[in-house]
């Protein structure tokens, strides 16, 4: 795989529709609104964008679409995904997603195509082996998988010549069980990138909320962070304190620990400061201390983030 920018910029947020941006997030947001933060991104060279057919069923990678329509060819690098829970019952299922996918994305092929979800490793793996074959998708990627699930992965597509380039999991300073099981050092020791989602707990842990601030009552995120806000408040209060050593901000140094750990942090970007944020924690440094005491901080909130969609890693 080509080389990737520090950050990786993730839409889940983008546009509306099930699963999309107002009902996981609470917001709404348009192509008007989101233009410049594309723009910023673009200039910051932060330039990987990941989304799903998913995402609002569509409307995340309808947006995204409309900018990369205006961007030379190749210099925006695409990930995207096939989610089986959504697939019909067709034998080219994946085929006629990605096909959907292209189309809305205004590209003729995906930098990094996913199996969003485990749901089968034996039915769904060999898709990507004619993905691959048809030249529309230059490297593949398993998302949610523990760890069997992506050896077997790699076992099916090594057979054909193929393999896994990357692995997408939650993964923050909340949330560690890909590091607990062995997940991230078996990416490093087989040449895959760890794509890190979450990082910032849908920002419940970017210190723009806390108990007289809370998230979005209505929404997803808000149904699971808000009744443990008090417990993660003692977790970003260590998250500032190591902020004002480095003239950073809160999100960066949560960033900066995902980098710290081996990681290619993906980052949701809905404004043009959460790009700026996203450019400069590459440049923070974390000390061996300041990495303890984080970790030391997150284990004492007792907070638990797994998603409803995940599947345990341990």
């Amino acid at each position: 795989m080509e080389k990737l920018p520090a950050v990786a910029l993730g839409t889940w947020s983008w546009g509306s529709g099930p699963v999309g941006g107002n009902q996981v997030f609470g917001n709404n947001l348009t192509v008007e609104q989101l233009r410049p933060v594309f723009n910023a991104a673009m200039k910051y060279g932060l330039n990987l964008w990941d989304t799903a057919t998913v995402y609002g069923m569509g409307a995340s990678e309808d947006i995204l679409g409309a900018f990369v329509k205006g961007e030379k060819s190749g210099d925006v690098v695409i990930s995207t995904k096939f989610t089986p829970q959504i697939a019909s019952d067709s034998d080219d299922a994946m085929m006629e997603m990605l096909n959907a996918s292209l189309h809305r994305l205004n590209t003729d092929s995906i930098d990094i195509y996913w199996i969003h979800n485990p749901a089968d490793v034996e039915r769904w793996t060999p898709g990507l082996i004619k993905v691959l074959d048809s030249g529309k998708v230059k490297s593949v990627g398993v998302s949610n998988h523990n760890l069997a699930q992506i050896k077997r992965t790699e076992e099916i597509l090594s057979a054909h010549g193929y393999h896994i380039s990357a692995v997408q999991n939650h993964y923050s300073l909340l949330y560690r069980e890909s590091e607990e099981a062995g997940i991230i050092d078996y990416c490093r020791e087989n040449n895959m990138v760890f794509f890190a989602y979450m990082v910032l707990e849908q920002g419940a842990i970017s210190g723009k909320y806390d108990t007289r601030h809370p998230l979005p009552a209505d929404s997803m995120r808000g149904q699971t962070y808000n009744p443990q806000l008090a417990q993660i408040e003692t977790l970003v209060d260590t998250m500032r304190k190591v902020a004002e050593v480095h003239n950073a901000s809160v999100p960066q140094i949560g960033i900066a620990w995902a980098m710290a750990k081996g990681t290619l942090p993906l980052i949701g970007a809905t404004t043009v400061s959460h790009v700026e944020e996203a450019a400069g924690a590459s440049k923070i440094k974390l000390s061996a201390a300041e990495i303890k005491a984080l970790e030391d901080a997150a284990a004492s909130t007792g907070a638990e983030t797994r998603g409803s969609w995940e599947n345990p890693m341990l």
